[in-house]
């Protein structure tokens, strides 16, 4: 039967001799001639090793051996994709058998690998040979029972503002980004989504509205995590989504910085979060955080469970404590209560490995944040080896990469951390970073449920192989051979390690050994002249090859293999090119009912600035931009003293600045535009710039920082509160001057720091005030 059939395969000799072209790293081929020897050495007896150094068969790219012993040969595939199960026993190999042949006949003059011809590289290291190759084996196999179950792959929106200018992209485009992330057998696919809920404070690159500003104001459309999450469940209904606070509004803390004054207060708060969310959004929030990186409660995570069973919550987890592994191990060993009420454990940055402690509670072990890494092909790289390794070395069952989208000013801290780029609204130019592909090589081909296979490891050479199973005859496999210098991730560190060609043969067994045929998808990182993303390569049929297959590992590769069929690598045509911020850029927040709460691609740093119906000014200013914080929230990060709201190209040095002020607390009461503000985030502190002040006490300033230690200059002018006044800040090469209602207050004012930097908006305390009429021309 074995001879017909290659006769049909219109082999060039018979079956005695099998010629298989090999595709070399260079693109040439040349004839590969494969036969089975005897093995002069004694079989051995006992169980089957899963590892093998020392194979008994192997493939040889430039010998030629008589054939001793036939033995089957897995091959290539391009026919009707179906994938079919190992159920049907005599069905399956009697239609394989068929289609074999049939897709033969189609391509009598093509090669039997699985080097993809489409992709037209030279670099496909697949070998599609069943004859054991110099270097390790390693069985798959469920006959032992399976591992943990696979809880999915995420990202986090927030943490904070990280995606702040997203909901400013015009359409197409934001649809577009937004298919890259979440859409299922597109780009990422994403099981889950964490959010930031909102706490009015600074989180890392700004500031994110609460819905809750003061202790009797409810309000559920602030901000644009929500729209997110909407979106997110528009086009994967099954999305799991997370919620946790990095910061908290002023008045939880009753004057201290502290979120566990009044317990059932905060886990009231929180709850509220969770029942705005359905209520107003129909989202059902599937996990509870405690507070991002900073001190656990015990009895509040009590409270907070009491309470949401209370409240009919009973399906909403929590996890617990989103920091290190310890000391919230530890602590549910040693209280039954708390072991019980939490859900989930999640550590940060774990550098894949956990504690003894976290595997003795039995409970599910997530990495809850990963990655932060520039998107680049080492990002890429990093955020490859840990959504495998996490899981091998640390049990870890979810992966969750901050962040989303790296949708905030690139200066701000961490610029470009995000699976994708999209950082240009005004433009709406975006990115797909290599980050978004390797995701796609786990998310696209498993999902939460599924359930790791007990054998899982890493490859002799380097690298590491994961494989994970439905349970319904469906299997995957990903293999990454991630290289220490493209692979390290911004934290923690990685000691060094090697990673070097090999060969790595993989037997399936247990309810996988009749897999008839596997998909193939594979990334290449690194040189642009081999680098390839999530490319579909030939399908590997596995004919009676007792389920044995090979692979040719090198440096940086990632390579999945599946029974689904239904990955795909979306595309759109695209985007415009990239442009830098308009030179001249102008707000009036003329808008009635706004669909966000924040005005376009102002970027608030400390305090919150929404837009604002003015009841008592039916005329010009009826519709503003409001600084609505009157008290210092319960912080993660430094905040500033002062609120400030950033806009512009980090780029400008030359500009003027205008916009209308309006200082609603009287005397003691203040309001600031700036340029050439230089730093935000978690450094908005140390921000310096030129900072042009008024005070409701009748004086001005002019600064060259933002906390207001360097001072150039000082006066009276004839400001009051509840005023409408227009501030112009002119600064042209090494001087500066300001103007009020059109006089100069102060002129050429010497500045020589910073060279550059943003426009800026804000107020000296946390105190309400208004802006109007915003203006800034930058010089070409």
């Amino acid at each position: 039967m074995l001879s017909e059939m290659l006769r049909e395969l219109q082999f060039p000799k018979a079956a005695l001799d099998i010629h298989l072209p090999f595709v070399n790293r260079w693109g040439g081929k040349r004839s590969r001639e494969v036969s089975t020897l005897e093995d002069p050495t004694p079989k051995k007896s006992g169980p089957e090793k899963a590892r093998s150094a020392t194979p008994q068969h192997y493939c040889r790219p430039h010998s030629r051996w008589r054939l001793r012993r036939q033995r089957p040969i897995a091959l290539p595939h391009h026919g009707d994709g179906r994938t079919h199960l190992p159920e049907r026993r005599s069905h399956v190999t009697h239609t394989m058998a068929e289609r074999l042949l049939q897709a033969s006949r189609q391509r009598r003059g093509k090669a039997m690998t699985a080097a993809a011809g489409s992709a037209g590289r030279a670099a496909v290291p697949l070998l599609l040979c069943v004859l054991l190759v110099p270097g390790g084996a390693y069985v798959l196999d469920d006959s032992d029972g399976l591992g943990r179950e696979f809880d999915g792959i995420g990202a986090i929106s927030g943490g904070g503002a990280t995606s702040r200018l997203l909901v400013n992209y015009p359409e197409p485009y934001r649809s577009q980004i937004l298919d890259y992330l979440f859409k299922p057998n597109f780009g990422a696919s994403l099981h889950i989504l964490k959010v930031e809920i909102g706490g009015d404070g600074q989180t890392t690159d700004g500031t994110e509205p609460s819905h809750m500003h003061y202790a009797l104001d409810e309000n559920y459309f602030r901000g644009y995590e929500w729209w997110l999450m909407k979106e997110a469940k528009r086009r994967n209904p099954n999305i799991t989504l997370m919620g946790l606070p990095w910061s908290f509004p002023g008045w939880l803390g009753k004057h201290f910085n502290w979120p566990y004054v009044n317990l059932q207060l905060t886990a009231y708060y929180v709850m509220t979060w969770i029942v705005g969310a359905k209520h107003y959004h129909d989202l059902d929030i599937d996990y509870i955080g405690i507070w991002n990186e900073r001190s656990f409660d015990i009895n509040y995570i009590k409270v907070l469970r009491r309470m949401l069973n209370y409240q009919g919550l009973d399906r909403v987890k929590i996890i617990a404590s989103d920091n290190l592994w310890e000391p919230i191990s530890a602590s549910m060993l040693l209280d039954s209560e708390l072991m019980e009420v939490i859900d989930v454990i999640g550590a940060h940055y774990p550098g894949t490995h956990t504690v003894k402690d976290a595997k003795l509670t039995n409970k599910k072990l997530w990495s809850s944040e990963d990655f932060s890494t520039l998107n680049s092909d080492v990002g890429a790289g990093c955020l490859g080896r840990i959504l495998n390794q996490n899981y091998i070395n640390g049990y870890m069952t979810a992966t969750i990469a901050w962040n989303l989208v790296a949708s905030y000013y690139e200066q701000l801290p961490y610029g470009r951390c995000g699976l994708m780029t999209a950082q240009e609204p005004w433009s709406g130019h975006y990115v797909v970073e290599s980050p978004i592909w390797v995701s796609a090589h786990t998310t696209q081909f498993t999902q939460p449920g599924w359930y790791y296979l007990k054998t899982v490891g890493h490859l002799e050479k380097g690298g590491s192989y994961v494989a994970l199973t439905d349970g319904l005859g469906n299997l995957t496999i990903i293999v990454e051979t991630m290289s220490h210098k493209y692979s390290t991730c911004i934290r923690p560190f990685l000691p060094y390690y090697n990673v070097s060609h090999q060969f790595a043969t993989f037997v399936l067994k247990g309810s996988f050994s009749e897999i008839p045929e596997l998909q193939v998808w594979y990334t290449k990182l690194g040189k642009p002249s081999t680098r390839f993303l999530f490319k579909q390569l030939d399908s590997l049929w596995l004919l009676d090859s007792g389920g044995t297959f090979t692979l040719e590992l090198r440096e940086d590769e990632l390579f999945t293999l599946t029974t689904l069929t239904t990955g795909g690598k979306g595309s759109y045509p695209l985007p415009p090119k990239s442009q830098p911020f308009p030179r001249i850029y102008k707000d009036d927040f003329n808008v009635d009912y706004p669909f966000f709460s924040e005005a376009p691609n102002f970027a608030d740093q400390t305090g919150v600035f929404e837009y604002f119906t003015n009841i008592e000014d039916p005329g010009e200013h009826h519709f503003t931009l409001r600084q609505v914080l009157n008290q210092r929230p319960i912080t993660w990060a430094a905040d500033a003293s002062n609120t400030i709201s950033i806009i512009g190209d980090y780029k400008w040095s030359n500009l003027t600045v205008t916009c209308d002020v309006y200082i609603e607390t009287p005397e003691k009461g203040g309001v600031f535009i700036a340029g050439r503000v230089n730093k935000g985030g978690i450094l908005i502190r140390s921000a310096r710039g030129v900072f042009f002040w008024i005070f409701a006490n009748g004086t001005y300033r002019v600064t060259g920082d933002l906390a207001g230690w360097i001072i150039y200059a000082l006066g009276h002018v004839d400001v009051t509160a509840k005023k409408w006044y227009t501030l112009t800040l002119i600064i042209k090469g090494r001087l500066c001057s300001g103007m009020l209602n059109g006089t100069y207050v102060w002129t050429n004012v010497p500045v020589s720091f910073p060279k550059n930097g943003w426009a800026a908006i804000g107020t000296h305390a946390f105190e309400f005030a208004q802006f109007d009429n915003f203006r800034v021309e930058a010089a070409s």
